[in-house]
C-alpha cells in the first residue's frame, strides 16, 4: 500500500491521502548551491509588463524560479543571453550580477514564480548602477 501523506497549514491538518505509485516527477532544475546556511524561503509570484526590464541587480542568496507565462530575456553578466518561456526553470546564483531579466516586448508580459533562499534578514534584491 502506498505511503500516507499529510499536508498542514498553520498547524491544522488539511488533507490525508495515499500517494499514487504512478506519479511523474519531471526534473526542471538541479543546481549546486555550495555550502550555505539557508534558514528561510520566500516564494513570490512576479508579473512583468511587456518590455519591462528589471535592471542590473543581484541577490544575496540564490533565487530559483519557474516561468508560468510569457517570455523573459535572462542574462547573467558575462554570460550569453537565454530566452526563457513557459515551463522553463532558472537559477540566479547568490552574488551573481544579473544583467537582464526582462519581459519580451511582444505579448502580454510575463509571470514567474521566484523562490528566494535566504539567510537572516537579507534583502530580496539589490539594484545596481551600470
Amino acid at each position: 500500500m502506498p505511503p500516507l501523506i499529510q499536508l498542514a497549514r498553520g498547524g491544522a491538518k488539511l488533507h490525508k491521502w495515499r500517494m499514487s505509485t504512478n506519479v511523474v516527477r519531471k526534473q526542471l532544475l538541479s543546481a549546486a548551491l555550495g555550502e550555505r546556511t539557508i534558514d528561510r524561503i520566500d516564494v513570490r509570484q512576479i508579473d512583468l509588463a511587456p518590455g519591462q526590464a528589471t535592471g542590473l541587480h543581484l541577490h544575496r542568496g540564490p533565487v530559483a524560479g519557474y516561468v508560468l507565462r510569457g517570455r523573459i530575456h535572462f542574462q547573467l553578466e558575462g554570460q550569453p543571453e537565454t530566452l526563457l518561456g513557459p515551463g522553463d526553470a532558472f537559477l540566479e546564483p547568490a552574488g551573481a550580477r544579473v544583467a537582464r531579466f526582462d519581459a519580451a516586448a511582444e505579448g502580454d508580459g510575463a509571470r514567474f514564480i521566484a523562490f528566494y533562499l535566504l539567510t537572516g534578514e537579507n534583502e530580496l534584491i539589490t539594484l545596481l548602477d551600470r
